[in-house]
């Protein structure tokens, strides 16, 4: 009798443990990190670049991970806060343009003066390298996890096919940020700053004659629909303008992952993965976007090679502009505009 009573609690005791065992080993619910951006779900960025990029951590971190993306600013503010929201836990993860916020990016946006990049791949790994150096500090209270430039502005317009400086004078063209805006500006025209969103709006009302938008941005906005005629550099030459991007995530959330999950993160960040938005996210589409613009009757005209040369000297109060500003915040402009160049002619060979 006692013989049994003790194999029943044995066996009572071991379900206990049993149980217990199981509750502790249960699958904790997975952690969703809330990703905001300023286009529409149906951008090409969100598209290629950010959905992919949740639905890799999703799939390494065993569904631990997963994302809720909010885009066309659901969350509220304006593309310029962006970076902020992710400082202030208002995102946990967010996609934007530094640069929307005028200033407070200086060294970073050496890579948004005229002419310095060539493949989104090559410039995007660039500017990462070139950011972990000389800019941190302007990221401070962001875990930054990838980078990327587009694949190069070029002009597109409504009524006009402006191919000289001269047909520049008098026309109202967006700019991304401000080093678009004084690009603009030296080219002889008006500069218009304002988000990619809001440029379809600005066309149709004759707010603006034109937008610098590179091919990526067309489909989200419809652009080619709107603006037939679009203007670029000769094919080879280093681009008219670009815009600087950020994936960042908040430090504190980052910081409240276990290890494991931290790991999958971090595999997920960096150079290499810099590297891939540009060439996946830009250079990627850009052959495809422009055989579908063209296959709508527009026109893509090209600068001359003399008329190239123009537009660069022209450019040369850009340069010098920025070089004051980086100055004025204890930077060696020149120096660093000299870095990001060769670093953009490393990655490029």
């Amino acid at each position: 009798m006692l013989q049994r009573l003790l194999v029943l609690l044995c066996c009572a005791f071991g379900g206990l443990v049993s149980l217990s065992s199981l509750a502790q080993g249960q699958v904790q619910p997975p952690i969703t990190l809330k990703v905001h951006h300023f286009l529409p779900a149906t951008s090409s960025a969100q598209v290629r670049l950010i959905q992919p990029w949740c639905d890799k951590i999703a799939k390494e971190s065993g569904d631990r991970l997963k994302c809720q993306i909010y885009p066309s600013m659901q969350l509220g503010g304006t593309p310029a806060q962006l970076l902020d929201q992710a400082r202030d836990g208002v995102a946990d993860i967010v996609w934007t343009v530094p640069t929307y916020a005028a200033g407070r990016y200086t060294k970073a946006e050496v890579f948004e003066l005229p002419w310095m990049t060539t493949t989104a791949k090559a410039s995007s790994q660039a500017l990462w390298t070139y950011t972990q150096k000389n800019a941190m500090d302007e990221f401070r209270g962001v875990h930054l996890l990838w980078m990327h430039v587009h694949d190069g502005a070029l002009y597109h317009f409504t009524s006009k096919q402006p191919k000289t400086l001269e047909d520049l004078k008098g026309l109202k063209i967006r700019a991304a940020t401000r080093i678009n805006a004084h690009l603009i500006t030296a080219l002889g025209a008006t500069p218009v700053q304002m988000p990619l969103p809001a440029v379809p709006d600005a066309l149709t009302k004759g707010i603006i004659d034109g937008a610098s938008v590179p091919w990526e941005g067309t489909p989200a906005i419809k652009l080619t629909e709107i603006a037939r005629y679009s203007l670029d550099v000769p094919i080879g030459q280093p681009r008219i303008s670009n815009t600087i991007f950020a994936f960042g995530m908040n430090p504190a959330k980052y910081n409240s992952l276990p290890p494991d999950l931290k790991k999958v993160i971090d595999d997920n960040s960096g150079l290499a993965v810099s590297a891939w938005a540009g060439e996946v996210g830009f250079d990627a589409i850009v052959e495809p976007f422009k055989k579908a613009a063209i296959a709508r009757g527009n026109t893509l005209a090209y600068l001359s090679e003399a008329e190239f040369q123009r537009w660069v000297k022209a450019s040369d109060p850009v340069d010098d502009q920025w070089f004051k500003e980086a100055a004025a915040k204890g930077a060696d402009g020149p120096k660093l505009k000299a870095e990001a160049k060769a670093l953009v002619q490393q990655y490029s060979k």
